[in-house]
């Protein structure tokens, strides 16, 4: 389990609010299982200066990341905002590919940046 502190201060997150961090993980860390029981993933010690890196946390955390833009995508979030002359417009889910196939590649794509995933044949 991977706490908000890990992710705001360690993964230096910044795009899930505390109060949505708890969804996010739990669905992250869900796919992160099922990628070890479909899968062979491994995680590579990584050393930083300040010490070595939890790389399946850190995982967690660009997945949480991932899952929650495609999650503010589908339900047509504020994509973009002005003060001055008042400007607003809406993310549309049509215009992006937001489908379940993309977030899937996506998270995929997220958890690979820190783990090692095996997946069969080379």
């Amino acid at each position: 389990m991977v706490d908000y502190e890990f992710y705001s201060v360690i993964y230096r997150g910044k795009a899930i609010a505390p109060d949505e961090w708890a969804a996010a993980e739990r669905e992250a860390s869900a796919t992160l299982e099922r990628y070890k029981r479909k899968y062979t993933v491994t995680e590579p010690t990584v050393t930083e200066p300040a010490g070595t890196v939890d790389a399946e946390k850190m995982a967690v955390c660009a997945m949480a990341d991932v899952l929650m833009y495609h999650a503010k995508a589908e339900s047509g979030a504020l994509a973009s905002a002005a003060i001055g002359s008042v400007s607003v417009s809406y993310a549309s889910s049509s215009t992006a590919d937001h489908s379940r196939q993309r977030q899937e590649k996506d998270t995929y794509q997220a958890a690979c940046m820190y783990l090692d995933i095996y997946r069969g044949v080379c």
